[in-house]
């Protein structure tokens, strides 16, 4: 598996910061009472969380599925190896 770059990485953290930059502005900006401005403004904080919460979910279950296939990868050529030897 390929790890990312720096490069990368920098350009993910800043697209995330404009993206909230501009959510700030538009939620400062718009012509609405400051309770509602609020209740968006926790609601974007709120998705924010819950999708780094979802992706490393599925991150740790991805590399949980990855694991068990080499343990058991491990086994087969472990016993494979055995009757090969015992053969």
């Amino acid at each position: 598996m390929l790890t990312p770059s720096q490069t990368w990485i920098n350009y993910n953290y800043v697209c995330v910061g404009v993206a909230y930059c501009m959510i700030a502005t538009s939620l400062w900006l718009m012509p609405i009472n400051l309770a509602t401005k609020g209740y968006l403004g926790m609601a974007v904080i709120f998705l924010s969380g819950s999708l780094v919460n979802l992706v490393k979910t599925l991150y740790d279950m991805r590399i949980e599925g990855e694991t068990a296939k080499k343990l058991e990868r491990a086994k087969q050529d472990r016993l494979l190896e055995e009757f090969a030897v015992n053969s």
